[in-house]
């Protein structure tokens, strides 16, 4: 078999044996139910099983993006409308286990008509039907193989509980057939430094200890490799990782023009000490799948963790980012035909401004308490009105530095009308790509359009960067896109102040503006500008 080709996720290279998720356990005939009750009973026994152990994983995990997926994975096994709809099928004449595959069923029928976010969270609904199903049955659910030596992990998908658990030191790389940039293995294997290919067509054709080597940037995996290739591949990785891991000290060119370097984060446990700064403050999982909003004090205990363990150090704080397609129950927002289109982020506001105001209002007490250099930035901005109307409330509630989200082409065409009213701009290059090009950033089938490198895009970025000098306001990219060491060369050459990703991409981004001058950074820019091809834009910069 020749080399295959999947998207990168998670950068780095790797090579060992494969070896494949084993699936979970079949479901057997259905049996005929004598006690209605006893079945039910079985369901919540299932359940609790279930939900033990996906707590007791969150407990053990040493990153708190993965313990708040699998958290959030517990609320989606003892959801009530769950419960209500296995009783439906226990009324029904169905035994426990089929009850659970037949409600799982419609969840999942209703995720893949929404598509989008909730599209991608499908293979999430099947890994809880499977534990649900093993554990209505008294069989183990099958987890992640243990070879007894360092591997390659295959498998169709991968779901939050498999993932979270994994040991970079055994599980070397990652490589499913199925998911998107943005599914939970991906944004996993990034957290936990693991390389990772996710579409790779092909791939469950390869037997288990065939040694194949992947690339997590450039999502190209060699099947059939030899032992010598497999141990250059992971010497090289080692070197490397070695190197960057006592890389230290603020961005900077090698001629010392200064680029801030920082973290994105999800809560206080995704904090490194050494980080300059957090350049993006998800909140959003604060609201993660609640009834109702996080109470006030309840906020400012999570924010004031954060800022205090940044004393004078800068925090970019995003106001929710919510809506549609990222569903959260307290807000209650009506069905929409094309939820990527509707009721997101900042326009959450327009229905529910009370949810706004009490979040500035809880970042502003838990500023007032700690030192930090806090900004906020709402997502979602469209018009130069919106902007305004947001930096307006963020001062009447005492925030100093007001900043929106570049995630909408109309913003980032008028950026300088949008300057005009509010602090800094930050570029969310993940929705601005899907944006621009009309293409949804789950649909693996379009990931050429989805690259950071299409010259369209970075023309986008250039025309903000261009506002951001006239108006003498900084101008940052906090999207997947910042993260890349070649890219974050031509962002720096455009103009941008300052790059956010998560902090085990900082070492590898400081490395390479640390090997070039500032005025090569701005060739490279003029060049993947005039760039007709994502590839010939990518080759001005790594021939």
């Amino acid at each position: 078999m020749g080399e295959l080709q999947g998207i990168g996720v998670s950068p780095g290279r790797a090579a060992g044996p494969v070896h494949r998720l084993a699936p979970p356990p079949p479901l057997p005939p259905a049996p005929a139910v004598i006690d209605a009750d006893a079945e039910r009973a079985r369901a919540r026994d299932a359940v609790a099983a279930v939900c033990a152990d996906l707590t007791r994983r969150a407990d053990l995990a040493s990153d708190a993006t993965a313990a708040e997926v699998l958290r959030a994975q517990v609320l989606m096994a003892g959801d009530e409308m769950l419960l209500e709809a296995v009783d439906a099928a226990v009324d029904g004449g169905a035994d426990a286990p089929h009850a659970f595959d037949a409600a799982l069923a419609e969840h999942r029928a209703a995720f893949e008509a929404a598509g989008g976010y909730l599209a991608e969270r499908v293979s999430d609904l099947d890994d809880i039907r499977d534990r649900l199903v093993a554990a209505s049955l008294g069989l183990p659910m099958p987890g992640v193989p243990s070879p007894g030596h360092p591997f390659i992990l295959v498998a169709r998908d991968l779901a939050p509980a498999d993932t979270a658990g994994l040991d970079p030191a055994v599980v070397l790389g990652l490589i499913t057939e199925e998911g998107g940039p943005t599914s939970h293995t991906a944004i996993l294997a990034r957290t936990l430094g693991i390389p990772a290919v996710v579409r790779c067509g092909s791939i469950l054709e390869i037997s288990d200890g065939v040694l194949v080597s992947l690339d997590g940037s450039s999502g190209a995996v060699a099947p059939g490799i030899s032992e010598l290739s497999a141990r250059a591949v992971n010497d090289a990785q080692r070197e490397l990782l070695a190197r960057r891991s006592a890389s230290t000290g603020p961005g900077a060119t090698s001629d010392g023009h200064p680029v801030a370097l920082l973290a994105n984060i999800g809560s206080a446990r995704d904090l490194a000490p050494s980080v300059e700064g957090v350049g993006l403050f998800r909140t959003e999982l604060l609201y993660l799948d609640r009834t109702e909003p996080p109470a006030f004090a309840e906020q400012v205990a999570a924010y004031q963790e954060v800022f205090a363990a940044l004393p004078g150090r800068k925090v970019v704080v995003r106001t929710l980012d919510a809506g549609a397609d990222k569903p959260l129950p307290f807000l209650r927002l009506a069905d929409e035909p094309n939820p990527a289109l509707g009721i997101r982020g900042l326009r959450v506001a327009r229905t529910m401004p009370s949810v706004l105001d009490t979040q500035l209002s809880a970042i502003a007490a838990a500023a007032a308490a700690t030192s930090a250099d806090v900004w906020v930035m709402a997502p979602m901005v469209a018009t130069a009105g919106e902007a305004a109307a947001f930096a307006a409330s963020c001062r009447e509630h005492g925030l100093r530095t007001a900043g929106v989200m570049i995630e909408v082409p109309a913003a980032a065409l008028r950026a300088g009308a949008v300057l005009r009213d509010v602090d800094f701009l930050s570029i969310g290059t993940n929705d601005l790509s899907q944006y621009t090009f009309a293409a949804d950033r789950m649909c693996g089938d379009l990931a050429e359009l989805l690259d950071p490198w299409q010259p369209a895009l970075i023309s986008l970025i250039a025309a903000c960067a261009a506002a951001g000098r006239e108006a003498g306001k900084p101008v940052g990219v906090c999207g997947e896109s910042a993260a890349d060491p070649d890219f974050a060369l031509v962002l720096v050459g455009l103009g941008i102040t300052s790059l956010s990703m998560a902090a085990r991409s900082i070492p590898a981004v400081r490395e390479a503006l640390a090997a070039h001058t500032y005025d090569e950074c701005v060739q490279f820019a003029k060049a993947a500008l005039a760039a007709d091809t994502p590839t010939a834009a990518r080759a001005a910069v790594r021939p």
